[in-house]
């Protein structure tokens, strides 16, 4: 059990039957009344920011996450495998699981799972992925002055937002975190 007193930022809990992860605290001391502590927690499943208040006395129970180094292998009839890399014991994973982790997932990437008693409620990528784009317009010479972006597929099936000079074959180095065109890799 962990004291609200207790709480700082990258913590997981268990609260109301789900896993939560801190964001943000503040310890909050007011002129009149009990102190309390403020946080911003967010659900490890879902995404879900959420404010709450807490007593600085109140005790919650510690989520205790297991993180696993896993490949990706293959996807048949939309079931995605992959292969823990020190047991090489394999688990299959649906597209509500991977979620916006599809735009970026290539056969033999390594990427992390978290676990929460035995089962899987998280994924983990790279901070950044090298993908081949595959179909984009051609470039126009001379019409770089602008500042002017086009539209451009790469290998996973993904549109992003590239500067004109870009072209197909090129490998691009794409932010999984927000989806955006890094550089030319």
């Amino acid at each position: 059990m962990i004291s609200s007193s207790d709480f700082r930022t990258g913590l997981t809990l268990e609260i109301d039957n789900g896993v939560w992860q801190i964001v943000d605290f503040q310890h909050v001391k007011p002129g009149k009344g009990a102190a309390f502590v403020r946080t911003k927690i967010k659900n490890v499943q879902t995404g879900a920011v959420v404010e709450r208040t807490f007593n600085p006395n109140e005790k919650l129970p510690a989520a205790h996450l297991e993180t696993r180094s896993v490949q990706y292998l293959y996807e048949v009839d939309g079931m995605y495998t992959v292969m823990d890399n020190e047991t090489y014991e394999q688990f299959e994973l649906s597209k509500d699981q991977l979620g916006d982790a599809l735009n970026y997932l290539k056969e033999n990437m390594d990427i992390s799972l978290q676990f929460f008693k035995g089962k899987i409620i998280g994924i983990s990528l790279p901070n950044s992925v090298n993908l081949t784009v595959v179909e984009c317009e051609p470039s126009v010479k001379g019409d770089t002055a602008t500042g002017a972006t086009k539209m451009a597929k790469v290998e996973t099936g993904y549109e992003v937002r590239v500067p004109l000079f870009v072209n197909e074959g090129d490998v691009l180095r794409i932010d999984t975190r927000t989806g955006n065109y890094i550089e030319r890799a």
